[in-house]
């Protein structure tokens, strides 16, 4: 269980977070939609402890981790997909995979790992991370990375992002199966189709929970017109 408790960040004294609270449960997706600017990458990080929040609590189960380093959390059992992946001149795929998971020094498991989200594992173990693959690539190769690390928590920030039609069913399987292993999946995205599998959905604006609950029972009140603006422009924020 993610519990976010009345979490606040500010910024040069301006809120880029103000009074978020939600629960993110273990064998359900949760999803968090909204404008761009609307707060939602940097929620992300702050449950990762890259932002520092003003104020506020972050629980994972009944352990209080708001004080907790990345390094810690990450030991813990969180996870995070970035938009951006980030390069590693000099480490190859499989030394990457290594350091998620001790088991990939076995050429096998690294491989299973990268089929997972679609690769094959004799074209890339070998290959550095670096700008010589591809946004796409790169993007399946992080998915692959969170896989073999096996947390608990799950972050992913638009993954859909350079990922391509043909292979958004692949992703679509690899949150089904983190969701069957009941882990927490908390996914910040604008695709319809990932929204569309939500358990929870979550709607910011201006750093705010405007509303949360049941996909269909939220998408209605945005339609109705109570969110005009998330309406008419949310499918690209």
């Amino acid at each position: 269980m993610l519990n976010i408790e009345n979490l606040n960040l500010k910024i040069d004294n301006q809120f880029v977070l103000q009074n978020i609270t939600f629960s993110a449960k273990p064998g359900e997706i949760t999803v968090i939609t909204g404008a761009n600017g609307s707060g939602k990458t940097t929620l992300l990080k702050a449950i990762a402890g890259i932002c520092n929040i003003s104020s506020g609590k972050i629980f994972f189960g009944d352990v209080n981790i708001t004080a907790h380093t990345i390094t810690q959390r990450a030991n813990e059992g969180l996870s995070i997909a970035f938009q951006h992946p980030a390069l590693f001149k000099g480490i190859t795929v499989q030394n990457l995979l290594e350091i998620a998971n001790k088991n990939a020094k076995n050429l096998d498991v690294a491989c299973a790992f990268l089929s997972q989200v679609g690769l094959c594992a004799r074209d890339y173990i070998n290959r550095e991370f670096t700008s010589t693959l591809s946004g796409g690539e790169r993007k399946r190769i992080e998915l692959a990375l969170l896989l073999a690390k096996g947390g608990a928590i799950n972050l992913f920030d638009e993954p859909e992002s350079g990922i391509d039609m043909w292979s958004f069913d692949d992703l679509a399987k690899i949150f089904e199966t983190l969701k069957e292993q009941k882990k927490v999946v908390l996914i910040v995205s604008h695709n319809q189709k990932i929204i569309e599998k939500a358990d929870n959905l979550i709607v910011f604006d201006k750093g705010q929970i405007i509303k949360m609950g049941a996909p269909k029972d939220v998408l209605e009140h945005i339609k109705q017109g109570a969110c005009t603006k998330l309406a008419q422009g949310g499918q690209n924020a």
